[in-house]
């Protein structure tokens, strides 16, 4: 019967490298499980959609000028 070789130094390596990422991962999900972001602008309105009203938004400029 043949003899299983015993495991590369470059497998232990590459295992030890798993296992630190996965340890690294969960430490970041820890972390941001803990401080939770707020991902909103500091006064509670969204810059990028401060000025949107609900509805029909008015025609712009250069579609104005193109009805005329």
């Amino acid at each position: 019967m043949a003899q299983r070789s015993r495991p590369t130094i470059t497998k232990r390596q590459r295992e030890q490298a798993r296992v630190a990422k996965q340890k690294d991962k969960a430490a970041r999900r820890a972390e941001k499980a803990r401080r939770p972001e707020d991902r909103s602008a500091p006064g509670g309105v969204d810059p990028d959609i401060a000025d949107i009203k609900p509805g029909p938004q008015p025609m712009a400029d250069w579609q104005i000028e193109g009805d005329e």
